[in-house]
């Protein structure tokens, strides 16, 4: 079975990976600078985003630490993460990717439901 996914807010409109990213766009051009989506086996993908660097998360369940994507060797931090709670957040750069690379990543997860095969990511669990 293949998992379908919504973008969690009140539309909950099933979206697909020929879609998602015109979706996310959407979302930061209205200001909107963090994601949800949920699948159909209950897992859910994070996306937050400062316009130039995304953290992008997956996660098997509520409470899962997930796992997420990462840029190794990027120094620095980047600020300017203001999640849907209001809380601005600041995070390393080497735990973030540039936002044409986060794009992609959704972009596969929701198509296949695994991270791409070059795609650098570590799990917290």
């Amino acid at each position: 079975m293949i998992e379908s996914w919504v973008i969690n807010d009140d539309s909950l409109v099933l979206t697909s990976s020929d879609v998602v990213q015109e979706a996310l766009r959407s979302r930061i051009d209205s200001g909107q600078l963090e994601t949800w989506l949920i699948s159909s086996s209950g897992r859910s993908l994070a996306f937050a985003t400062n316009t130039e660097r995304a953290m992008v998360m997956l996660l098997e369940e509520e409470g899962d630490p997930g796992e997420h994507a990462v840029d190794p060797g990027c120094e620095g931090s980047s600020d300017g993460f203001v999640l849907s709670n209001g809380q601005h957040d600041e995070y390393p750069d080497q735990d973030t990717v540039p936002i044409g690379e986060a794009f992609r990543l959704v972009e596969h997860i929701v198509g296949t439901g695994s991270w791409p095969a070059d795609a650098r990511w570590v799990v917290d669990r």
